[in-house]
């Protein structure tokens, strides 16, 4: 599995589409655990830009902080699974929590 997280200043972005780069993990889902990690920048902030290049990168899911309704219907339709609210501020911590199960999570802080 091929995680993606928004990352600006190192930490996940609270605003999805206005991150300064991607994180993606590749992860083995049967040990739990982050096998690679790769930063790429954004290509930017688009509308419908950032599902479809998400998903040319591989990725099946998106854990992010805040994100817009219609970015998440545009996920789902790019059979990408959508995790928002999330409260950790550390990307590989937040991925390893969701995939151990204990992924804390809020309020999705982007209303648009």
């Amino acid at each position: 599995m091929r995680y993606a997280v928004p990352v600006t200043d190192e930490m996940i972005a609270t605003h999805f589409g206005h991150c300064q780069q991607f994180a993606f993990f590749n992860v083995d889902e049967a040990k739990k655990e982050i096998v690679d990690k790769e930063i790429i920048a954004s290509p930017g902030h688009e509308p419908g830009l950032l599902p479809t290049w998400l998903a040319e990168q591989g990725a099946s899911v998106i854990i992010a902080s805040g994100m817009g309704s219609r970015a998440q219907d545009l996920f789902r339709q790019n059979r990408i699974e959508v995790i928002i609210g999330v409260l950790e501020g550390d990307p590989a911590r937040a991925v390893l929590d969701y995939i151990g199960g204990k992924l804390a999570t809020g309020n999705n802080i982007c209303d648009h």
